[in-house]
């Protein structure tokens, strides 16, 4: 893993930065509604299971821009993470308790697919919150929600305002009008990112979304 620290004195985003993490702590999520429809056809087609498929795009575009991998040092200093690996939640049914595995990102679908399939069969009766050893610093957070469908979503975090990373939650899909679409929560800190990088995030996962022949084969 690489971690790059930021140069303070030549970021354009030091008073904001500032600003958010000191002055006002401030973190923010936002709730929208992705349309799935051409996706969940192509996965139907090819007998592909959706978790694994966000979990991709999510890293995809998390990788993209740095926004969504800054964080803070051991000593505090503001750094790049060089990539970032999806960290995410498998449901036990026989306990209803949950752990927490991760997967290697890798731009190939095909590999990241197999290799997420692997490790969600490997701890499927799991006992504990993390049991896949050697979790990576530079690990982002998703969580599902697959039985229910929510327009809001909010975490509380106590941690002094001193996490940056994003922290994705997908809830359950529903048909609404001919369209199948899938609430996912994205809460983020102000002080790494704006809405424009939020929203810019938002239109890129769409635009995968809509167009699987982009990268289903990859």
């Amino acid at each position: 893993m690489s971690f790059e620290l930021v140069d303070l004195e030549n970021w354009a985003r030091r008073p904001y930065f500032e600003h958010y993490l000191n002055a006002v702590p401030c973190e923010y999520s936002m709730t929208v509604s992705m349309d799935i429809t051409r996706l969940r056809k192509v996965l139907q087609e090819r007998k592909l299971k959706l978790y694994p498929v966000e979990l991709y795009l999510l890293a995809l575009v998390v990788n993209r821009y740095p926004q969504f991998r800054t964080s803070l040092s051991a000593d505090g200093k503001p750094g790049i993470w060089l990539d970032m690996h999806p960290s995410y939640t498998i449901f036990h049914p026989e306990t209803e308790t949950f752990s927490s595995i991760w997967t290697h990102w890798q731009p190939s679908f095909t590999r990241f697919y197999q290799d997420c399939l692997t490790d969600m069969e490997t701890y499927r009766h799991a006992s504990g919150f993390t049991p896949k050893p050697d979790e990576p610093a530079n690990c982002f957070p998703v969580s599902a929600i697959p039985w229910v469908s929510f327009t809001g979503f909010n975490l509380n975090l106590h941690t002094e305002g001193r996490w940056l990373l994003p922290i994705f939650t997908s809830g359950r899909f529903e048909e609404t009008d001919g369209k199948w679409k899938l609430p996912l929560s994205v809460q983020v800190h102000h002080a790494v990112c704006d809405g424009f990088h939020l929203s810019r995030f938002i239109t890129d996962l769409q635009e995968l979304m809509d167009h699987p022949e982009q990268w289903i084969d990859s």
